[in-house]
């Protein structure tokens, strides 16, 4: 009796274990469910440079904040990175969070791939409501930006010691540009005063310098082909192709914009301000930044960077969540400021003090001061095809196949043909 009293109780025992074991598989199984796993792809983060840890650095400690989500995170080079996401939205295979540049939202936004945001990003109150506003489309907010940068001049303080030239200040025009640049240029062979190529992007923004624009305020009507279009386009690319202070691309020889800064043989070059961290660790010689010259007004350069959620992504709500963290959180921002990456799209006053307060460049608030002077480039459904037949148009000018009045004249005429206003 004893003996089988003794098997029946391990029997039960042994039953006990067994259930308690499945039962904490199953809890396991349970737990491991509610994990969401996010697909984020970007292109603005690599490891090329400080963005990248900092990006992984803010992903570690959203997923540190929130242990039930999880980050895939996809970075793609920036040529190629607008072909895939264009082939996986129309694919159905878009990931549950996505990098739009400013100039690329409005088209995304009109087909409807975009989940509003509207009532998921909790307190907003800390953005910057320029860069905010910059991702609503018809009243609705479907993205969240997660950097905003602008461009300033940068000059080369040991190169105008040299020559024997003043600094370039706030109050600088086109003029003063162009007779600094001179002296520069004089100063030997392979010496440059100025860079700043007639691109489509340089162009709308040379445009607004000059008191003009390349569309109407409403959007419905090219203006391209205006005289002061004409003249801004013709002195721009006399830069190159006349007073020579800004190099040819036989004169470049290969070597990139920045590259010829770093070499201390340019004397001032437009940029953006993601430079920085470049031409800190760099140039061997002193160098600053002032707010861009104009000509009759000033206009600097506004880029902005959005996460967007996908309309077909199952997890919306902790997207969101995640975008609003990157974007706008203490802790992302922070992370941005200290490698240098763009502006973080925040008003804190601790975090934009931190920003201030890194030198070089030790004018580093021209690039707050710039922020008076934005212009966005002209925005339509056909983004890239109009920048294309502009840009066409505008090397015509700059290689001297044709003169600015007959090439803005053709091109005017080219984008009422095509593009669908």
């Amino acid at each position: 009796m004893k003996k089988r009293t003794i098997g029946k109780t391990v029997m039960m025992l042994a039953l006990v274990l067994v259930s308690a074991c499945a039962l904490f598989a199953q809890g396991t199984k349970e737990q491991a469910s509610q994990v969401v796993t996010l697909r984020l792809e970007q292109f603005s983060g690599t490891d090329s440079n400080a963005s990248g840890p900092a990006l992984k650095a803010m992903i570690a400690e959203f997923e540190k904040q929130n242990p039930t989500i999880k980050v895939d995170l996809q970075s793609i080079g920036y040529s190629d990175y607008f072909t895939q996401l264009q082939s996986k939205v129309v694919g159905g295979n878009a990931a549950d969070l996505f990098e739009l540049n400013y100039e690329n939202f409005v088209s995304y936004a009109s087909q409807g791939v975009l989940l509003s945001l509207e009532g998921k990003l909790g307190d907003t109150s800390g953005f910057n409501k320029t860069a905010l506003q910059a991702f609503d489309y018809n009243g609705v907010q479907y993205g969240v930006p997660n950097s905003f940068s602008n461009v300033v001049l940068f000059y080369n303080k040991a190169l105008f010691d040299k020559v024997g030239i003043a600094y370039p200040t706030d109050n600088w025009t086109w003029n003063e540009v162009e007779q600094a640049g001179a002296k520069i240029r004089a100063y030997g062979k392979d010496y440059y005063g100025f860079y700043r190529p007639l691109t489509f992007h340089e162009f709308y923004k040379g445009a607004k310098q000059n008191g003009s624009s390349l569309m109407t305020a409403d959007g419905k009507k090219f203006t391209v082909d205006t005289p002061a279009n004409v003249a801004t386009a013709a002195r721009m690319a006399s830069w190159q192709t006349l007073s020579n202070i800004m190099p040819t691309e036989a004169q470049m020889g290969g070597m990139g914009d920045w590259d010829l800064f770093k070499s201390g043989r340019l004397g001032m070059l437009v940029t953006g301000i993601w430079a920085f961290s470049d031409f800190t660790a760099n140039c061997s010689f002193p160098w600053d930044i002032t707010i861009e010259p104009g000509n009759t007004q000033k206009a600097c350069h506004f880029f902005s960077n959005a996460y967007v959620v996908s309309s077909t992504g199952k997890h919306p709500v902790e997207a969101a969540k995640l975008a609003a963290f990157l974007a706008g959180s203490r802790e992302a921002a922070n992370l941005r400021v200290g490698a240098s990456w763009e502006l973080p799209p925040v008003t804190y006053p601790d975090v934009l003090e931190a920003y201030l307060a890194i030198t070089p460049p030790a004018n580093r608030k021209a690039v707050f001061e710039s922020l008076n002077y934005l212009v966005t480039p002209p925005v339509v459904n056909q983004q890239a095809e109009m920048s294309a037949i502009i840009g066409g148009y505008l090397s015509q000018i700059t290689y001297g196949k044709m003169d600015a009045a007959k090439a803005l004249k053709a091109c005017q005429a080219e984008l009422e043909a095509k593009i669908n206003l």
